[in-house]
């Protein structure tokens, strides 16, 4: 689904400064995210998204919003984390949900103690009741399932390698990335001046830190979590630094069950989404959530910017090959990709009349033959990637790349 948000007519001329928003979504959003983009990078002739003007991500958005600001494209992304391809930066499950072993042993050793404070207090005063004596039980629950540290490591070590940086002041274009401080409920913005010598690994692991899934972080003596408690988008700070178009990907939307029957074409009963059980449910709650916040903001960015172009993309409500999956899986993510790709690809297609008309203005031409062309897949990218990153085959593709480029500038 698009949703364009044009300027108004006697906008002020593009200084082409443009910016990309990026929200979360836990591992499946940041996948879906990696599929759209590619299919916006190959249709937007006049725009590389590792060369933008500024970036904004929030959780898993984070994670992509830096890894683009670093040069690392979307065909980088999809040979490392999402066909696990490449021999320099080996990528697994691991990364995004390794269990918290070592929290859950420390708890375990605390439980004899806590177990007989609460059989003493129960002991001095009956009255209070087994309920209320066992609340504090809670204390014995981990802050998060799973283990963030390996993640933050990792792109350590991808932001620290072949050129790329770990400081956001090193950095060739602006990048911030949003995190809730969990004592006083702000929303922080690293990358932002008193925020930006914070190691951009060490941000995006404060940001996706989802309470219950991963154990908050310590910065600078503050505690933080997860940018997406507080907003969801941020496209804001964009605008508010001059950018005049702006592309937004926000991977959750709640389902809308009605529209199933329809599209399947009988008339039966709505889906009744409770059948799927607490997880469905939970997923229903968090992507309403998200997604009311985000139009919330949509609708101040027309009002407070109206000089600006935005791009809006997300699922369809009733897409149930991204609904239904579970937002933290890691097996399904060759799938999502896929079906993003090939969404963004149609709804850029569908689009397309009102899609020149704002691009126009930015000197960007949409590229319908890459459009048209059904044969493109998102792996078929990646593939050729691999093929030039090969000992021998590699340079050769590089010379004759850069041959090309030098007869396209004499000509």
């Amino acid at each position: 689904m698009l949703d364009l948000q044009p300027a108004v007519q006697d906008a002020r001329a593009s200084t082409r400064t443009f910016g990309l928003a990026l929200a979360g979504g836990g591992p499946i959003g940041a996948f879906y995210e990696v599929g759209a983009l590619h299919a916006i990078a190959e249709a937007l002739d006049g725009i590389e998204l590792t060369r933008l003007d500024m970036y904004v991500g929030v959780s898993s958005g984070a994670m992509i919003s830096a890894g683009l600001a670093n040069g690392f494209d979307t065909t980088d992304m999809g040979l490392v984390f999402i066909h696990n391809a490449s021999s320099e930066y080996p990528a697994g499950p691991g990364l995004f949900l390794q269990p918290a072993f070592a929290e859950y042993l420390r708890r375990i050793a605390g439980m004899p103690g806590l177990v007989a404070d609460i059989v003493t207090q129960y002991l001095r005063d009956p009255r209070k009741g087994w309920a209320e004596a066992l609340d504090p039980l809670g204390r014995l629950l981990p802050p998060g399932l799973f283990d963030n540290r390996p993640m933050e490591r990792f792109l350590r070590h991808i932001f620290t390698t072949q050129g790329r940086t770990n400081d956001f002041r090193e950095l060739e274009r602006k990048l911030y990335i949003v995190a809730t401080e969990l004592n006083s409920g702000d929303s922080v913005r690293f990358g932002e001046k008193g925020f930006d010598h914070v190691p951009i690994s060490r941000a995006i692991q404060a940001s996706t830190a989802l309470p219950g899934l991963y154990p908050p972080v310590q910065v600078d003596g503050g505690t933080y979590a997860d940018g997406a408690l507080m907003r969801t988008m941020n496209a804001a700070v964009l605008m508010d630094a001059g950018a005049d178009l702006v592309i937004c990907i926000n991977p959750l939307v709640a389902f809308d069950a009605s529209s199933v029957p329809r599209r399947r074409g009988h008339d039966r009963r709505q889906l009744n989404l409770t059948r799927g059980g607490f997880p469905t449910v939970m997923s229903q709650t968090f992507r309403a959530m998200i997604q009311s916040r985000m139009l919330v903001g949509m609708r101040t960015y027309k009002l407070d910017y109206p000089d600006t172009d935005v791009l809006l993309f997300e699922p369809d409500r009733g897409d149930e090959a991204v609904f239904f999956k579970n937002p933290f899986s890691y097996a399904e993510r060759k799938g999502v990709v896929e079906h993003a790709y090939a969404r963004t690809r149609r709804d850029l297609l569908a689009h397309a009349n009102g899609l020149r008309r704002v691009l126009a203005r930015h000197g960007i031409r949409l590229r319908m033959d890459v459009l048209r062309d059904r044969s493109r897949t998102f792996y078929a990218a990646v593939a050729e990637r691999r093929r030039r990153r090969e000992p021998v085959t590699g340079p050769l593709h590089e010379t004759l790349d850069r041959l090309e480029a030098a007869l396209a500038a004499r000509a």
